[in-house]
This record gives structure tokens, sequence and C-alpha cells, in this order.
């Protein structure tokens, strides 16, 4: 029989890669995990986590301006970056000592380098260049922001990673993208003072979102101040003394003090050694897996981002479960991608499970739109015009509730509640009798009892 250094070792330290290791090893495995950088992944270290403070940050000189209308006298304010990026920073490195003392009180081997697969059960550690070998192995190593390197001048141009450590705060910044990163920095540097630019070549930021969710937004920034151009792309970025000069396709030139690209990400799998080991990827560069996580080569999985299955952390932290059941409790299982609730930390927010408006016309035959856009109770005092939009898609069939869609404030925390209802297949029926929690926002979930209108074959009736 085959001896090898441990039972498990995985390739990556962020939540999927962490919570395999750690469970692994408490069930008494022998366990290494190797990261490059810092524990805790793109979500800890620099995406989800500081990313929400950078939101909560952005948001308070709205709350300032509102508080006149409830009484409140405010003084003058003023903020201070490096406050922020001091305070955001102290945070981080704790929740990656918790990472960290999560795996050591599991007994997991914690190892700061890169690894690199030199076979099937080999792997190389770069930082000693010494050889480990391990029964079996997980690739969790994530993605990373797409370059754009057929940019010209991509080079003076920062990611969203670098958009946590600027030395300064920007005076002006043009954002390039329409997806989530690109839409929250936007929202993010607007709302700490910084003239905000908006660049996506498509027709609508946002395009896998419901379309009420997606124009509503849209209406919202702009009203803010933040100037967005659809249907168009950049052509070049060059320097010009301290500022950065932008060519457009349309809309001629732009001066910004910053660019940042958030067009994208791209697994992290160049130069891991996957032909080495003979693990297969896909045009992009993501890892195949199976239902089960498991690549061409039976005792490699891969997790997370780096499979470009569904770029979310709960997600990954799932298939690491799932990966536990599969391969260490005799329990295969394969990680549930159905119905899984979301939010895009804008301003306002945007809350969403399920199928859109387009899809659900596409998937059902007969299909019932409840949509209510109303001014929520705190902005009648605070005088802000914002609006809130709530939608739900109902098969008109089985009367089930198969999309949920909200725009406005504290929307993720209501998605996370939907989301088990849609989970656990609710109808319209058990919104229904559902009695009402007044006054709250939420409410209007459970008091449309008309559709506002129809999709028959996918047309709006």
């Amino acid at each position: 029989m085959t001896s090898y250094d441990y039972d498990l070792f995985v390739i990556g330290g962020g939540s999927g890669g962490v919570r395999s290791a750690r469970v692994a090893a408490s069930l008494g495995k022998k366990v290494a995990i190797a990261e490059e950088y810092r524990y805790g992944g793109t979500c800890v270290i620099r995406g989800c986590v500081p990313k929400k403070l950078f939101v909560y940050a952005s948001q308070y000189h709205e709350h300032f301006e509102d508080a006149a209308g409830y009484g409140w006298t405010v003084g003058e304010s003023s903020f201070d970056w490096k406050k922020l990026i001091a305070a955001k920073d102290a945070e981080i490195t704790r929740l990656e000592g918790l990472y960290k003392k999560g795996l050591s009180g599991a007994n997991a081997e914690i190892l700061e380098t890169r690894a690199e697969l030199v076979d099937a059960h080999t792997v190389r550690l770069v930082n000693t260049g010494k050889t480990v070998t391990a029964k079996t192995i997980v690739i969790a190593t994530g993605g990373r922001p797409n370059p754009h390197e057929a940019l010209p001048g991509f080079e003076l141009c920062i990611s969203s990673n670098e958009a946590f450590h600027l030395e300064e705060l920007p005076k002006s910044i043009v954002i390039v993208g329409g997806g989530y990163i690109a839409v929250e920095f936007a929202n993010v540097f607007h709302g700490l003072g910084v003239e905000t630019t908006l660049v996506y070549r498509g027709a609508e930021i946002l395009s896998r979102f419901d379309h009420d969710m997606r124009r509503g937004l849209h209406e919202a920034m702009v009203a803010k101040g933040i100037r967005i151009l659809c249907h168009e792309m950049l052509k070049k970025v060059s320097k010009d003394g301290d500022r950065l000069e932008v060519e457009t396709l349309n809309n001629g030139s732009l001066t910004a003090d910053v660019v940042l690209l958030a067009i994208g990400r791209i697994p992290n799998t160049q130069g891991l050694g996957l032909e080495a080991a003979g693990v297969a990827t896909d045009p992009r560069g993501a890892i195949v897996v199976d239902d089960y996580s498991r690549t061409n080569v039976p005792n490699i999985y891969a997790l997370g981002d780096v499979t470009d299955r569904v770029q979310l952390t709960p997600v990954a932290i799932h298939e690491a479960m799932c990966f536990i059941e599969t391969e260490y409790k005799n329990n295969p299982t394969k990680p549930d991608h159905d119905t899984i609730a979301t939010a895009v930390f804008s301003q306002p927010e945007i809350g969403t499970v399920g199928l859109t408006e387009e899809e659900a016309g596409r998937r059902y035959k007969d299909v019932e739109v409840y949509r209510a856009q109303f001014r929520p109770l705190k902005a009648t005092l605070s005088g802000r015009s914002e609006k809130m939009i709530m939608k739900l898609l109902v098969d008109g069939t089985s009367r089930k509730v198969i999309g949920a869609h909200i725009l406005g404030h504290d929307a993720g925390e209501m998605a996370q509640l939907l989301g088990i209802t849609l989970k656990a297949g609710c109808t319209k029926d058990d919104f229904d009798r559902t009695m009402a929690v007044h006054p709250t926002a939420a409410e209007e979930l459970v008091t449309m009892y008309a559709p506002s209108y129809c999709l028959r074959d996918g047309v709006r009736v």
C-alpha cells in the first residue's frame, strides 16, 4: 500500500480551502494547507469583507444629511481615508488570525508558500523547493482580476485588489465594468466624495440581474451624481502629468486620477502545474470538475472560483462541505447550485434569489409578476427621493414563487430570508397567508395580492 506524507493537501487558503482543511483535520486526517499570500482568500483579504466596510464608510454622508429631517443638527464633518484604511487593515488582520487559529486548532499544518503540482500525488513547496506527497489534493486557488492586457495602457490602471490599498483618496476615478465589483466601487467612491464615472460596454449595468433592478439602480446612481456611460469602451489609457488620460470609443477623452478595471475575474490556475498532474481545464483556464467537484484525475478535487461555476464565497464553503461528505464520510454529495440568493451592495442595495423576469418568461408558459415601487417610510422625513422596488415572479400553474427581487435598503438581509422560502418551494398562497410585520418595507412581499401583469409564452399581457 502506498504511503503518503499527508492524507489531504490543500492548495489555497481561501474560504473553500480553509474549510476543507479544517474539517478534514478535525476528523483525524493528516492535513497540510498552503497559501502564497494571506489566509482568508479574496473574500476576507481583498473582497467581500473590506468591500462591505468601505460601503458602510461611504454611506455616512447621506446619514448625516438625512438626520436633519429627524431633528438632528450635525456639525461640520470630514473624512480621513488613511484612518479608514488603517481600521480596515486591523480588522482584516484579526480575521486572518481567526482563520489560522481554526486550522491550527484542528491540527492542520499551515504552510505559507506557493504550492505547485508535480504529479497527481506530489506537490512542490516553492519557498523551499521541497516536495511532499498526498493521497488526496484539493485545489482552491480562487480567481484574480482580469488585467485586460489588450488595452493600451492597462499597466497604468488598478484592479479591485489595489483599490483597497490606495495611498490617497483620488479626486476622480473612471471605473470600467458593469458587474458587482464595478457597481459597488462606483457607489463607494462616489459616497466618499470622488468624482465617479462608470464605463460599461453593455446596454445596461448588471447584465445578469432582473431588468427592474438594473434600471432602478442605474437611475438611482445617476440621481446621486454618478456618471454612467453604457455602450462604451476604453480605447487607450495614457499618462498626462499626474493624471490619466482615458480615450473612449464614443465619448472622446476623459481625465481621472485613477482608472479601475473591473471587467471580470479569471481562474487562478496559471503556473499551478495542472498539466504535469494531468488536470483538465477549459478554454478560460478554469478547472473542469464533475458534479462532486472531482477533476478528471480521481484523487484531485477543485473548489470555488477556480472552477468558474458560481463565484460566491458561500458557494465555495458549501462545495468544501460536500467534498468532506463525499471523500471522508462515505456520503457522496453534490453541491447544490440551484436558487442561490445573492446581493449587490450598491446604494441602494439589490437582493435577489431565483429567476429574473426574462428567465421566467423563457422557462414557464404562464408567469404572474407582482411588482411594487414605493418611497420607504424613512425617506418621508429625510426628504430623500429614493424608491424601493419589490418584485415576485410566480409560476401561474403551480403558484410556486420562482423569483424574488428587491432594490432598496437592507435588500441583502431580506434576500437571505427569501432564499430559504424559495428553496423550500413556497407558493404565492404561502406568502399571502403570512401576516405582515408593520411598518416595514418587507411587508410589501406579503401584501401584493394581485399581479401587476402576466407573461404568456414570454410575452407581457
